[in-house]
Protein backbone atom coordinates (compact mmCIF):
# COMPACT_ATOMS: atom_id res chain seq x y z
CA UNK A 1 0.00 0.00 0.00
CA UNK A 2 1.28 3.44 -0.94
CA UNK A 3 0.17 6.95 0.15
CA UNK A 4 0.80 9.92 -2.16
CA UNK A 5 2.33 13.25 -1.26
CA UNK A 6 0.67 16.67 -1.13
CA UNK A 7 -0.64 17.75 -4.56
CA UNK A 8 0.41 14.41 -6.05
CA UNK A 9 -1.03 11.11 -7.16
CA UNK A 10 0.43 7.95 -8.69
CA UNK A 11 4.00 9.11 -8.06
CA UNK A 12 4.99 5.85 -6.38
CA UNK A 13 6.83 4.82 -9.55
CA UNK A 14 9.43 7.48 -8.70
CA UNK A 15 10.47 5.36 -5.71
CA UNK A 16 10.53 1.94 -7.41
CA UNK A 17 14.25 1.53 -6.86
CA UNK A 18 13.72 1.77 -3.09
CA UNK A 19 10.23 0.41 -2.59
CA UNK A 20 9.87 -3.06 -1.16
CA UNK A 21 7.47 -5.09 -3.29
CA UNK A 22 5.48 -6.90 -0.60
CA UNK A 23 1.90 -6.98 0.55
CA UNK A 24 3.26 -6.44 4.06
CA UNK A 25 5.01 -3.16 3.28
CA UNK A 26 3.33 0.25 3.69
CA UNK A 27 4.96 3.32 2.19
CA UNK A 28 4.32 6.98 1.57
CA UNK A 29 5.99 10.08 0.23
CA UNK A 30 6.13 13.39 2.13
CA UNK A 31 2.53 14.08 3.25
CA UNK A 32 1.77 10.49 2.29
CA UNK A 33 4.46 9.34 4.75
CA UNK A 34 2.37 10.87 7.54
CA UNK A 35 -0.70 9.03 6.23
CA UNK A 36 1.21 5.75 5.90
CA UNK A 37 2.46 6.12 9.47
CA UNK A 38 -1.05 6.71 10.83
CA UNK A 39 -2.38 3.77 8.81
CA UNK A 40 0.33 1.50 10.23
CA UNK A 41 -0.54 2.62 13.76
CA UNK A 42 -4.24 1.82 13.37
CA UNK A 43 -4.02 -1.27 11.17
CA UNK A 44 -4.82 -4.70 12.54
CA UNK A 45 -3.28 -6.32 9.47
CA UNK A 46 0.25 -7.65 9.32
CA UNK A 47 2.81 -5.00 8.43
CA UNK A 48 6.49 -5.86 8.31
CA UNK A 49 7.96 -2.61 7.02
CA UNK A 50 6.97 1.04 6.93
CA UNK A 51 8.87 3.06 4.32
CA UNK A 52 8.83 6.84 4.69
CA UNK A 53 10.12 8.69 1.62
CA UNK A 54 11.07 12.29 2.47
CA UNK A 55 8.51 12.43 5.30
CA UNK A 56 6.89 15.85 5.73
CA UNK A 57 8.73 17.01 8.85
CA UNK A 58 7.87 20.54 9.94
CA UNK A 59 7.89 20.32 13.73
CA UNK A 60 11.17 22.22 13.65
CA UNK A 61 9.39 25.22 12.04
CA UNK A 62 7.76 27.98 14.06
CA UNK A 63 4.15 29.13 13.92
CA UNK A 64 4.99 32.11 11.72
CA UNK A 65 6.53 29.88 9.05
CA UNK A 66 3.48 27.63 9.01
CA UNK A 67 1.00 30.51 8.87
CA UNK A 68 2.95 32.10 6.01
CA UNK A 69 2.87 28.86 4.00
CA UNK A 70 -0.90 28.61 4.40
CA UNK A 71 -1.34 32.31 3.60
CA UNK A 72 0.70 32.01 0.38
CA UNK A 73 -1.28 28.93 -0.63
CA UNK A 74 -4.62 30.63 0.02
CA UNK A 75 -3.53 33.75 -1.89
CA UNK A 76 -2.58 31.83 -5.06
CA UNK A 77 -2.85 28.02 -4.88
CA UNK A 78 -1.64 27.47 -8.46
CA UNK A 79 1.51 29.53 -7.96
CA UNK A 80 2.16 27.96 -4.56
CA UNK A 81 1.90 24.45 -6.03
CA UNK A 82 4.09 25.37 -9.00
CA UNK A 83 6.78 26.62 -6.61
CA UNK A 84 6.34 23.55 -4.40
CA UNK A 85 6.82 21.17 -7.33
CA UNK A 86 9.93 23.07 -8.47
CA UNK A 87 11.39 22.83 -4.96
CA UNK A 88 10.67 19.10 -4.93
CA UNK A 89 12.87 18.83 -8.01
CA UNK A 90 15.88 20.77 -6.72
CA UNK A 91 18.74 18.41 -6.03
CA UNK A 92 16.73 15.51 -7.45
CA UNK A 93 16.51 13.64 -10.69
CA UNK A 94 14.66 15.50 -13.42
CA UNK A 95 11.04 14.40 -13.41
CA UNK A 96 8.04 16.05 -15.04
CA UNK A 97 6.04 16.53 -11.85
CA UNK A 98 3.03 17.78 -13.84
CA UNK A 99 2.40 14.12 -14.72
CA UNK A 100 1.54 13.50 -11.07
CA UNK A 101 0.00 16.84 -10.07
CA UNK A 102 -3.44 17.22 -8.50
CA UNK A 103 -4.51 20.40 -6.74
CA UNK A 104 -4.20 20.07 -2.99
CA UNK A 105 -6.30 21.88 -0.44
CA UNK A 106 -5.55 24.40 2.27
CA UNK A 107 -6.75 21.85 4.83
CA UNK A 108 -4.27 19.25 3.57
CA UNK A 109 -1.45 21.78 3.68
CA UNK A 110 -2.33 22.75 7.25
CA UNK A 111 -2.54 19.09 8.22
CA UNK A 112 0.94 18.33 6.93
CA UNK A 113 2.52 21.51 8.32
CA UNK A 114 1.10 21.05 11.82
CA UNK A 115 1.61 17.29 12.01
CA UNK A 116 3.70 16.17 14.97
CA UNK A 117 5.73 12.99 14.63
CA UNK A 118 5.12 11.44 18.04
CA UNK A 119 7.98 9.48 19.61
CA UNK A 120 5.60 7.33 21.64
CA UNK A 121 3.65 6.37 18.51
CA UNK A 122 6.86 5.54 16.68
CA UNK A 123 7.86 3.37 19.62
CA UNK A 124 4.47 1.59 19.40
CA UNK A 125 5.26 0.60 15.83
CA UNK A 126 8.56 -0.84 16.94
CA UNK A 127 6.75 -2.79 19.66
CA UNK A 128 4.49 -4.19 16.91
CA UNK A 129 7.71 -5.43 15.25
CA UNK A 130 7.31 -3.07 12.31
CA UNK A 131 10.62 -2.12 10.74
CA UNK A 132 10.82 1.61 9.93
CA UNK A 133 12.88 2.84 6.98
CA UNK A 134 13.30 6.56 6.27
CA UNK A 135 14.69 7.89 2.99
CA UNK A 136 16.05 11.45 2.94
CA UNK A 137 18.02 13.59 0.50
CA UNK A 138 20.75 15.86 1.80
CA UNK A 139 19.72 18.64 -0.62
CA UNK A 140 16.01 18.62 0.23
CA UNK A 141 14.48 22.09 -0.31
CA UNK A 142 11.12 21.21 1.31
CA UNK A 143 12.17 19.95 4.74
CA UNK A 144 15.32 20.16 6.84
CA UNK A 145 16.50 16.64 6.11
CA UNK A 146 19.33 16.87 8.64
CA UNK A 147 16.89 17.52 11.48
CA UNK A 148 14.57 14.81 10.18
CA UNK A 149 17.52 12.38 10.08
CA UNK A 150 18.43 13.19 13.68
CA UNK A 151 14.83 12.64 14.76
CA UNK A 152 14.11 9.39 12.91
CA UNK A 153 17.45 7.62 13.41
CA UNK A 154 16.41 6.55 16.91
CA UNK A 155 13.45 4.60 15.50
CA UNK A 156 14.71 2.90 12.38
CA UNK A 157 17.11 2.80 9.49
CA UNK A 158 17.68 6.16 7.84
CA UNK A 159 19.02 6.22 4.29
CA UNK A 160 20.57 9.64 3.77
CA UNK A 161 21.47 10.31 0.14
CA UNK A 162 24.09 12.91 -0.76
CA UNK A 163 23.16 15.34 -3.55
CA UNK A 164 19.51 14.25 -3.58
CA UNK A 165 16.42 16.32 -2.98
CA UNK A 166 12.83 15.72 -1.88
CA UNK A 167 12.08 13.37 -4.79
CA UNK A 168 15.41 11.58 -4.14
Amino acid sequence: MYFSGFCLENEKELFQQYKIQSQYCISGFSYGAQKAFEYALESKQRIDTLQLFSPAFFQDKDEKYKRMQVMFFNKNPQEYCKNFLQNCQLGSKEVDMQNYFVMGSSEELQSLLYYEWDKEKLQKLLEKNIKIEVYLGSEDKIIDSHKAKDFFKQFGTVYFFKNKGHIL
